[in-house]
C-alpha cells in the first residue's frame, strides 16, 4: 500500500487502489475506541448529462437522480431496509448526497464488522420496482417542499441563482417535484451501473485498524465487478459574470436573512485550489470574523447579531464564496463589507492581523485530525477532487502575506458580489 504521511499531525494515511479500480484509504487512529467508515461515489446532483463509458452518445437524466438513488438504495429484496439493520447493530449510519458524490457511512464500537458487512451489501446491491419508486416521489417530494419552506435554504439556493447563469450548482440537490416525477427504475439502474463502479468509488476508514489487515476484510466483501473506464460528464459554459447583483424574497422570518455570494473563477489547478483555499479563509476571517474590526463595530451598532457564516467552496469546474446571517440591515452589512475590502486592498492587511488569523486557521485545521468521522469525511470529500488532505497543511507554510493580498486583489471583486436577502 501506499503510505502517505504528514509529519505536522503524526498522521498516515494508507492507500491502495484495487484491481477493479476501487480507492481505498486507510487512517491508522491507535488506541481510539470509535471505528469510521465511508464509502463514495464521484457522483452528485451536477452529474445530469454524461457519456456511458462503452458508448458514444451522451444521455441526460431528470435532475435529483443522485439524491433520489441514495434514498433508495437501503431498501432490500427481502423487505428490510439496511438503516434500520445497522441502527440495530447499535452504529450510528447515514448517507449523503452532494453536488459532486454520494457517500453512504456508519461509526461505531461494538458489531463493527457486522455492520461492516450490512454497508458493503447494500451499497452493491440495489433494488429498484416501478412501486417502490413511486412511493418514494411522495417521500422526496415532501423533503423537497420542506427545504423550500426553509429561510436558510432558500437564501443559499437564491445566491447560487444570482450568480449562475448555466452551471448545475444552481439546481437543488434533490431536484423538483416536476424533475423526480420522470424518473424510473430503468434511469436508476443506468446511472447506478454508471456511477456505483468501483472504478468511480472511493472507501475511507479512519480508525484502529491493521491497514493490511483491514484491507483484506474489505476485498473479501466486494462483488466481483470490473472496472468501467472513465465516465465523461458534460457541464454547460458557465460565464464568468454574475446573473443579477440583487435577489429577494418574503418569508415567515422575523428579522431579514441576507447572504453575500462571491463568484470566483476556479483554480488553474489543484495545488492552486488548495492554496487559494487557505488564502481565502484567512482574508474572510480578517474580513469579517469574529475578532474584526469590522464584525465589533457592526455589533456595536446592531447591525450584526452573531459574526457571519462564512463559506469558501472551490471546484474544479465553480468556486465561490458566501458570508450569511441575521440583521435588521441587509443594504448596509453589504456596503460595509465592500467598504472594508476596499480599504484592505488600498491600504494592505496589518501584518499582525495576518499572522495571528494565520496561526488560527492553522489550528482549526490541526484540530480536525482529532475526530476520526471529520478525518475520514475531509479526506472522502477532498479525494473526490483529487486532493489529498494532507496537502493543506503542507501548503499552509507557503502561505504568506504577499500571496494573500494579491489574492484579495484578484478575486475579491464588487462586479462578482451578489446580495440575497430573505425578508
Amino acid at each position: 500500500m501506499k503510505v502517505i504521511e504528514s509529519l505536522k499531525v503524526k498522521e498516515k494515511v494508507y492507500i491502495e487502489k484495487l484491481e477493479n479500480g476501487l480507492t481505498v484509504m486507510i487512517i491508522p487512529k491507535k488506541d481510539v475506541k470509535q471505528k469510521y467508515v465511508i464509502w463514495g461515489t464521484k457522483y452528485g446532483s451536477n452529474d445530469s448529462k454524461f457519456v456511458v463509458p462503452g458508448e458514444n452518445e451522451p444521455i441526460e437524466v431528470p435532475q435529483g437522480v443522485a439524491h433520489f438513488l441514495e434514498h433508495k438504495m437501503f431498501e432490500q429484496e427481502n423487505g428490510t431496509n439496511s438503516l434500520d439493520t445497522l441502527t440495530s447493530l447499535g452504529v450510528n449510519a447515514n448517507a449523503y448526497t452532494t453536488n459532486d458524490h454520494t457517500a453512504y457511512l456508519f461509526k461505531g464500537i461494538d458489531n463493527f464488522y457486522e455492520a461492516l458487512d450490512e454497508l458493503m451489501d447494500y451499497v452493491q446491491h440495489p433494488y429498484f420496482t416501478d412501486e417502490n419508486v413511486e412511493k418514494e416521489k411522495g417521500i422526496i417530494g415532501q423533503e423537497i417542499m420542506m427545504y423550500d419552506d426553509s429561510p436558510q435554504w432558500r437564501l443559499y439556493m437564491n445566491t447560487l441563482t444570482a450568480m449562475y447563469h448555466n452551471h448545475p450548482i444552481k439546481i437543488d440537490t434533490a431536484g423538483s417535484i416536476e424533475t423526480i416525477s420522470h424518473i424510473d427504475k430503468d434511469v436508476l439502474y443506468k446511472c447506478y451501473n454508471t456511477f456505483y463502479n468501483p472504478s468511480n468509488m472511493i472507501f475511507v476508514a479512519c480508525g484502529d485498524f491493521v491497514p493490511e489487515e483491514f484491507l483484506e476484510e474489505i476485498k473479501k466483501r466486494l462483488i466481483d465487478t470490473k472496472g468501467n473506464g472513465e465516465i465523461k460528464r458534460i457541464y454547460p459554459e458557465e460565464p464568468e459574470e454574475i446573473v443579477k447583483k440583487r435577489e429577494e424574497k418574503q418569508m415567515q422570518v422575523s428579522v431579514p436573512f441576507y447572504c453575500i455570494g462571491l463568484k470566483l473563477k476556479p483554480a488553474a489547478n489543484n495545488e492552486e485550489m488548495v492554496k487559494r483555499q487557505i488564502a481565502n479563509q484567512i482574508i474572510l476571517d480578517i474580513l469579517c470574523g469574529k475578532s474584526s474590526k469590522l464584525y465589533n463595530k457592526l455589533y456595536d451598532a446592531g447591525t450584526l447579531f452573531a459574526p457571519p457564516d462564512l463559506e469558501d467552496e472551490e471546484h474544479k469546474d465553480y468556486a465561490f464564496i458566501m458570508m450569511s446571517g441575521v440583521t435588521p440591515d441587509p443594504d448596509k452589512v453589504y456596503k460595509e463589507i465592500t467598504n472594508e475590502i476596499e480599504t484592505l486592498k488600498a491600504e494592505g492587511i496589518e501584518k499582525s492581523d495576518f499572522e495571528r488569523i494565520k496561526k488560527n486557521t492553522y489550528g482549526e485545521y490541526v484540530r480536525e485530525y482529532e475526530d476520526v468521522e471529520t478525518m475520514g469525511r475531509n479526506f472522502l470529500a477532498d479525494a473526490i477532487k483529487g486532493i489529498n488532505n494532507f496537502d493543506y497543511l503542507e501548503a499552509i507554510e507557503s502561505i504568506n502575506l504577499e500571496y494573500t493580498e494579491q489574492i484579495l486583489k484578484d478575486l475579491f471583486n464588487e462586479d462578482k458580489m451578489v446580495l440575497s436577502i430573505i425578508k
